[in-house]
C-alpha cells in the first residue's frame, strides 16, 4: 500500500507544479488614436516596410559628419556605459533567480580537533575528552513548486531584465537626440553667424559712404556715429554667436566622450535638409516605443509578483537529502559503517506571522496598479510628444514660409533706404532702422529653421527612433 501512495503523492505533486497563482496577464489597454490630429497628410494607415524611420533615424538628414558623431557616442559616453552596466546587471540577477528552478547540490568536509566537556550530560565513562571528527557530506534540496512561487520570481526577474534592457535603448535614444539636436543648434548658430559676417561687411562699407559723406560736409555727424554703433552692435552679436556656439560644441564633445580642449567642430553654413517624414505612421507603433515596452514588462513583473505573494499563504514542500560519511580521525569516510544518510520532504507553513503576509499581499496588488498606471502615463506622453513635434512642424512650415516672405521685403527696403541715402533724399537713420530690419528677419528666419530641424529630431525621437515590422 505504501508504494501506490508515494507514486500517489509524486503524482500530485507533478500536477500541481504546473499550477502558478499569479493572475492571468492582460496587456493594460489604452486608446491609442488611429489618425493624429495635426497630421496634414490625411489618415494614418498601416505602415509598409518601404515607410518604416529607420532605426539610425539621424541619417534621414544627410549629414556625415552627424553620422560619425553618433557612432563616436555609442562607443565613448560615459552615461551610456553606466546603462549597459545596468542592464548586464539585471540579466544577471534574473540568471541567478533561474537557478532556483533546478535541484541544489553541495558538499561539505569538516574534519575537526575538539575537545568535549567533562561535565557533559549523559557522556560515558569510556568516552575521550579529546578526540577527532572528520565528515564529509553531500546534500541536496529540491523546492517542488508547487504554487509557482519561484517560477513567478523568475518570470519576474525576466521581464524586469527586459525592461531593463529597454532602459538600456531609452538611454541610447536620449542621448542620440541630445547630439542630434546640439548638432542642429550649432550649424544653426553658423549659419546665424554667416549672416552678420555678411552684414558687417555691409556695415563698414556703409560707415565708410557715411564717413566719406561727412568729410564731404553731406551728411553729419549724427549719421556717422550712427553707423558706427551700427557696426559696433552687429560685431557685439557676433561675439555672442561664438560664445553660444563654444557652449554648443563643448557639450557635444562630453557627449561622445571627448575632452572640451580635445575636440574641435568645424564651421559649416550649409543648411541642413528637413528630412522627409513617412506617412504611414499609425499610432499602434507607439507601444514600440523602449520606454513604453519598458512600462510593459514592469506591469507584466508585478503581474507576477502577485502570484508570488499568494504562494506565501500556501504549504511550501521541498525534498531534501543528504549522504556522507563520519569518522575519528581514522578509516575510510566512505565504508558502510561510517556513512550516514537521510532522505525526506520538507513542509513548512508559517501560521501567525503578524500581518506579514497580508501585507505583501497588499503591496503587491498596488505595485501592480502603479505599473499600469505608469504604463498608461508613458503611452499619453508618446501620444502628446508626437502631436507636439507634428503641430510644431505644421506651424513652422507656415511661419518659414511668412518670415521668408518678411525677408524679401526687408531686403528689398534695405536697398531702396540706400539708393535714395546716397541720392540724398533720406538720412541715415532710415537707413539704419531699414538695414536692421533685414538683419533681424534673416535671423529670424533662420531661427525658425532651426526649429523645424528641431521639431523633426523630436518627431523621429517620439516615434522610437524606427522599428521593426
Amino acid at each position: 500500500m505504501r508504494p501506490r501512495l508515494d507514486a500517489l503523492a509524486l503524482l500530485i505533486a507533478l500536477t500541481l507544479q504546473g499550477c502558478s497563482l499569479a493572475p492571468t496577464y492582460r496587456q493594460p489597454e489604452v486608446a491609442l488614436p488611429a489618425q493624429f490630429k495635426d497630421s496634414q497628410i490625411g489618415p494614418w494607415h498601416s505602415a509598409q516596410v518601404t515607410d518604416r524611420v529607420p532605426e539610425q533615424w539621424w541619417q534621414l538628414y544627410n549629414e556625415p559628419h552627424l553620422n560619425e558623431l553618433q557612432q563616436q557616442l555609442l562607443k565613448a559616453n560615459p552615461d551610456l556605459a553606466a546603462a549597459l552596466a545596468h542592464y548586464d546587471d539585471a540579466l544577471a540577477y534574473a540568471s541567478q533567480l533561474h537557478g532556483g528552478l533546478f535541484p541544489q547540490l553541495g558538499v561539505s568536509l569538516q574534519p575537526l580537533r575538539q575537545r568535549q566537556s567533562d561535565n557533559r550530560p549523559l557522556r560515558g565513562d569510556t568516552q575521550p575528552s579529546v578526540y577527532n571528527s572528520d565528515t564529509l557530506s553531500l546534500g541536496l534540496s529540491f523546492d517542488l513548486d508547487l504554487w509557482g512561487r519561484i517560477r513567478n520570481q523568475v518570470a519576474a526577474g525576466d521581464a524586469q531584465a527586459q525592461a531593463s534592457g529597454d532602459d538600456l535603448a531609452v538611454a541610447r535614444l536620449s542621448l542620440q537626440r541630445q547630439l542630434a539636436s546640439l548638432y542642429v543648434q550649432v550649424r544653426g548658430l553658423d549659419a546665424q553667424g554667416k549672416i552678420l559676417t555678411d552684414s558687417l561687411g555691409d556695415y563698414q562699407q556703409a560707415l565708410q559712404l557715411t564717413r566719406d559723406r561727412y568729410q564731404g560736409k553731406i551728411a553729419s555727424e549724427l549719421d556717422l556715429t550712427r553707423a558706427q554703433s551700427q557696426l559696433a552692435q552687429a560685431q557685439a552679436q557676433l561675439d555672442d554667436i561664438q560664445a553660444q556656439r563654444n557652449l554648443g560644441e563643448h557639450a557635444i564633445a562630453e557627449l561622445v566622450g571627448a575632452l572640451p580642449s580635445d575636440f574641435n567642430l568645424a564651421v559649416n553654413v550649409q543648411p541642413l535638409a528637413l528630412p522627409k517624414i513617412p506617412a504611414a505612421l499609425p499610432g499602434s507603433l507607439l507601444q514600440q516605443r523602449p520606454d513604453i515596452a519598458a512600462a510593459e514588462r514592469r506591469v507584466f513583473a508585478a503581474n507576477a509578483g502577485i502570484g508570488v505573494a499568494r504562494a506565501a499563504w500556501y504549504p511550501d514542500f521541498s525534498l531534501s537529502g543528504l549522504l556522507g560519511g563520519q569518522t575519528q580521525g581514522a578509516g575510510n569516510l566512505l565504508t558502510a559503517a561510517n556513512r550516514f544518510w537521510a532522505l525526506g520532504p520538507v513542509v513548512s507553513l508559517p501560521l501567525f506571522d503578524g500581518g506579514r503576509r497580508s501585507a505583501a499581499d497588499r503591496q503587491a496588488r498596488a505595485e501592480f496598479e502603479e505599473a499600469a498606471a505608469h504604463y498608461h502615463g508613458q503611452v499619453l506622453k508618446a501620444v502628446r510628444e508626437v502631436e507636439d513635434n507634428l503641430s510644431q512642424l505644421r506651424d513652422l512650415q507656415r511661419e518659414t514660409q511668412d518670415q521668408q516672405a518678411a525677408v524679401d521685403a526687408a531686403q528689398h527696403a534695405e536697398q531702396i533706404a540706400m539708393s535714395s541715402y546716397q541720392a540724398g533724399a533720406l538720412n541715415y537713420l532710415d537707413v539704419v532702422t531699414a538695414q536692421t530690419t533685414a538683419l533681424e528677419a534673416q535671423r529670424r528666419l533662420q531661427v525658425v529653421q532651426s526649429s523645424q530641424l528641431q521639431a523633426s529630431v523630436g518627431l523621429l525621437v517620439a516615434l522610437g527612433g524606427g522599428w521593426k515590422a
